[in-house]
C-alpha cells in the first residue's frame, strides 16, 4: 500500500493514461515511434542523444554499429525525416542533435521521469 502512495507522489499519471491523443497527435507519435523501431536506429538515436555536447559527427556515431557507412546514413536520414533529429553539415562531415522537445514529448508521453524528475527517481 506504501508502494502505491509512493508512485502517486513521484510519478505522475502519464497523458497516455489521461485523456486519448487527438488523431494529428497520434499520427506524429506513431510515426517517431516508427523510427525508433528499428534496433539500429534506436542505438543511432541512443549514441547522439548520448554524446557529449549534445551532438555528433557521422564518424563518432557509426563506431559500434554493425552496418556499413551507406546503410548509417539512411538510417539517420530516418530519424531526421521523423523529427528526432537535426543535422548540420561541416566540411565534409554531418552533426547530427537530437530535438530537445522530441525528447521530452516521448518521455511525458509515457510517463517517463525526465530533467529534475529523473534524478529523483533514480536517487529514490
Amino acid at each position: 500500500m506504501s508502494n502505491q502512495r509512493a508512485d502517486a507522489v513521484c510519478c505522475p499519471t502519464p497523458p497516455l493514461l489521461r485523456e486519448p491523443l487527438s488523431a494529428f497527435a497520434a499520427v506524429d507519435m506513431a510515426t517517431k515511434f516508427k523510427a525508433l523501431a528499428d534496433p539500429v536506429r534506436l542505438q543511432l538515436f541512443s549514441a547522439v542523444a548520448s554524446h557529449a555536447g549534445g551532438e555528433a559527427c557521422v564518424c563518432d556515431i557509426s563506431v559500434g554499429v554493425d552496418v556499413g557507412q551507406p546503410t548509417v546514413s539512411h538510417h539517420l536520414k530516418v530519424l531526421r525525416e521523423a523529427g528526432l533529429l537535426t543535422s548540420e553539415r561541416r566540411g565534409t562531415w554531418v552533426y547530427y542533435a537530437v530535438v530537445p522537445t522530441v525528447l521530452h514529448a516521448l518521455s511525458s508521453l509515457l510517463g517517463a521521469p525526465h530533467g529534475a524528475e529523473a534524478l529523483a527517481v533514480a536517487d529514490a
